[in-house]
């Protein structure tokens, strides 16, 4: 793609604009717009948010070393993943409930990951249903992102078949989700968007979710959800079964350990998030950034890995890959978007963080993503 001098941040100056370019802006732009529970939930990390600031701080550790006198008039974001041809980096991590953000919710965020051709990875915890997905956005990329059903095997198998179904392109099975974080964040604000039915779309249009219930009022609905949800019993056994039932590619969510990576290799997952869960889940672990590395040099480019947890802007998409990231996800961003103007707010964001990565990537003296492997150092 060749770059023209008013593309990127000069387009972005314009007094029409309404919303800010900076994300702690349309943070607080979004904090405006939403309930104080509903931002809350969205914004805050588990425990003392050690993990959540660390995850995004930690890149300050890491140093892009660039490159001069490089042609870069003509640069190349897209990426290969499973022999699919993606024109950007950025991936929408799954992001359960949307609807807490903006009535649209999931509808709104597939629609602006659409036409920027970057992939939607639906929560299984969404406001609206895989159904409802595919027929608001047609045949873009969209991948499924499972939570394991610890009530009955069959209900995970049955929302999988669905995915495939509707034509999405991969599962990610996350993995660090064996209960709740610990979020006082919710508790103070006596918050549960799950036990008032945010995230039931997936479950009461699910067949064998509903023919396990004794009846399919609101309450019953929503005490089954909470009791799937979590899945402490989950193991390398129930791994493999889900591989053997889907034809699509299998990716597990929350790998921090390169043991983890080494185990998921032998059970032949075909790729790999690594991802803290936006330091929702366990606080004082490792940043997701700080783990990337390790998992990386345990793959040793056998299956890919992307990234998850701390992109805040186009440069830190540049530090992940340059440490060995094959594509990152983005999460809290996009929300604050999608509370700040729906779809609108969602194109926002990712046309911002495009042209951003843009920029990054000439200024740091590279015309592909794989150019930037080995420009950075952690200091």
């Amino acid at each position: 793609m060749r770059i023209q001098n008013d593309d990127l941040l000069l387009k972005n100056i314009n007094p029409e604009e309404a919303m800010p370019a900076a994300i702690l802006e349309l943070e607080k732009l979004a904090k405006d717009k939403m309930t104080p529970g509903a931002f809350g939930y969205v914004q805050s990390g588990a425990g003392g948010e050690e993990t959540l600031e660390k995850n995004v701080s930690a890149f300050s550790k890491y140093s892009i070393i660039p490159r001069f006198l490089n042609d870069v008039s003509s640069i190349d974001l897209s990426v290969t993943l499973f022999g699919r041809r993606y024109p950007t980096p950025l991936f929408i991590a799954p992001v359960g409930m949307q609807k807490i953000a903006h009535e649209e919710g999931d509808l709104a965020t597939a629609r602006a990951a659409a036409k920027f051709g970057i992939p939607f990875i639906q929560s299984t915890v969404s406001s609206y249903s895989i159904e409802e997905v595919k027929e608001a956005t047609g045949d873009s990329s969209k991948w499924f992102q499972l939570y394991w059903t610890s009530q009955d095997d069959e209900i995970a198998y049955s929302m999988v078949k669905r995915a495939e179904e509707a034509g999405y392109e991969a599962i990610v099975l996350t993995v660090d989700t064996v209960m709740l974080g610990w979020r006082e964040e919710d508790v103070r604000n006596q918050y549960s968007p799950l036990k008032q039915g945010f995230g039931k779309a997936n479950y009461d249009t699910d067949p064998v979710f509903l023919a396990s219930l004794p009846s399919n009022n609101f309450e019953d609905v929503i005490q089954a959800v909470s009791d799937n949800v979590y899945h402490p019993a989950l193991n390398w056994e129930k791994v493999a079964e889900l591989k053997k039932r889907t034809t699509l590619p299998l990716l597990l969510k929350g790998i921090l350990h390169p043991e983890d990576a080494k185990l998921a290799i032998e059970h032949g997952i075909d790729g790999l998030i690594v991802s803290n869960h936006g330091g929702r889940q366990l606080d004082g672990v490792i940043a997701s950034i700080d783990a990337l590395p390790g998992i990386v040099e345990s793959v040793d480019g056998k299956i890919p890995v992307l990234f998850d947890s701390g992109i805040r802007r186009g440069s830190d998409a540049i530090k992940a890959i340059a440490l060995g990231a094959d594509a990152v996800c983005i999460g809290r961003p996009f929300v604050y978007g999608l509370a700040a103007g729906g779809q609108k707010g969602v194109e926002h964001v990712l046309g911002n963080l495009c042209d951003e990565i843009r920029v990054s990537l000439s200024l740091a003296g590279a015309v592909r993503l794989k150019d930037v492997r080995g420009l950075i150092v952690k200091e």
